[in-house]
């Protein structure tokens, strides 16, 4: 069966009550997709009349006319303030349905509260509630998140949707703070060891971040580039070097001496406590960076340095105060076994390479990262072109 690519659409409700985490845990614990692109941004009043009207012109079920005016009301700006949305691009067999299924459908007759089981995102995330005195006027819906019922009207509102991010930077500024000398941005990465097949740990580990009370404002999946691993993990190398060779050197050197039997010279002695363990440390530093990148250095010198790798991961922006040592708290210290419970690294963490996330431990890190990973530059639209055609 041929693959297709689909969506679902985070409310800004959603987003705004920290539930971002749950949604994305349902959706790739309960499908069999691949999430191929996201990207977190701020429709106009333009987008929310447009898509809301777009639903409107699909089969008039009861349903679709609550998402129609949700959509209207809803998307747009507020007071003049533009409210964040959350796309996700899921790409695999039958999209369409299987997503439908993780979000679930609207009941938009009464149904009694002990009816529902929490299976669905909706079922767990959105609310229709009734007039106790008439059971067919809602008095409250929210949909939690939107997502199109065929591949037809899938590839419509991508269409759509890829027009309008045309151009759209991938950082939403939609808050002006009282005092902004003390709002923080961080740089967060979900690594690849997260996304080896569908689970709900990406979601769980956003939702961890959640209790810090920052916001997240930019979002894209991400494939390092050999160049860009390299770079952005470049002075863990000396690091490395400086901390782990003598270590392995003397390994090697006491080693030798047991497995032959004999005592070494000590010329012969320095230069495996030197050279050999330089080497090792550097060979801890590849691994690290084909972990990120999936590719080893050295054994691409036919690829293209800057070409994505071959593995994913999940870059995130958060903002707020304190926002580097609030994300960093969460996220535990770097060596799993060492984090204190409670932290993403205690729970997910193997070791002290494969730590399961990345976040910046300072302001000035932040910066450097963010330009590595050209995060203002998102493939969304381009995903969707070529989906397309």
């Amino acid at each position: 069966m041929n693959k297709s690519l689909s969506y679902v659409l985070v409310t800004p409700y959603t987003i705004a009550k920290s539930r971002t985490g749950g949604v994305l845990s349902r959706l790739l614990s309960r499908t069999d997709l691949s999430l191929v692109g996201a990207q977190m941004f701020a429709p106009d009043e333009k987008f929310a009349v447009d898509y809301s009207a777009s639903l409107r012109s699909r089969a008039p079920q009861n349903q679709l006319m609550l998402l129609a005016d949700y959509a209207k009301s809803n998307l747009g700006p507020s007071g003049g303030r533009p409210h964040r949305t959350l796309l996700l691009l899921f790409y695999g067999e039958n999209p369409c349905e299987q997503l439908l299924n993780a979000c679930g459908h609207i009941y938009t007759q009464h149904v009694e509260m002990d009816a529902f089981s929490g299976e669905t995102i909706r079922d767990t995330y959105s609310d229709l509630i009734f007039s106790p005195d008439n059971p067919t006027e809602v008095r409250y819906f929210e949909p939690a998140v939107f997502t199109p019922r065929s591949q037809d009207e899938a590839d419509n509102d991508l269409r759509f949707i890829a027009k309008f991010l045309e151009g759209k930077e991938n950082i939403v500024e939609n808050i002006t703070y009282p005092d902004p000398s003390v709002i923080e941005r961080t740089l967060v990465i979900i690594k690849p060891d997260n996304w080896k097949y569908n689970s709900s740990r990406p979601g769980t580990i956003i939702d961890m971040f959640s209790r810090t009370g920052l916001r997240i404002i930019g979002i894209k999946v991400h494939r390092f580039s050999l160049s860009q691993a390299l770079e952005f993990y470049g002075s863990v190398e000396g690091v490395l070097k400086e901390k782990l060779a003598r270590n392995y050197g003397q390994r090697a050197y006491e080693l030798l001496e047991k497995e032959f039997g004999f005592k070494l010279s000590p010329k012969l002695a320095e230069t495996i406590k030197t050279d050999f363990g330089i080497e090792c440390a550097k060979n801890q530093f590849y691994q690290i960076v084909e972990f990120m990148s999936g590719i080893h250095p050295g054994s691409s010198n036919d690829e293209d340095p800057s070409k994505p790798g071959d593995v994913k991961c999940m870059i995130l922006i958060y903002e707020g105060i304190n926002a580097v040592n609030k994300i960093r708290d969460v996220l535990g210290p770097t060596d799993p076994l060492k984090a204190p419970d409670g932290t993403v690294r205690r729970e997910f963490g193997s070791n002290v390479m494969i730590n399961t996330a990345h976040a910046s431990d300072s302001i000035e890190s932040y910066e450097k990262e963010k330009n590595i990973v050209k995060i203002n530059e998102n493939s969304v639209v381009s995903i969707i072109k070529e989906s397309l055609g």
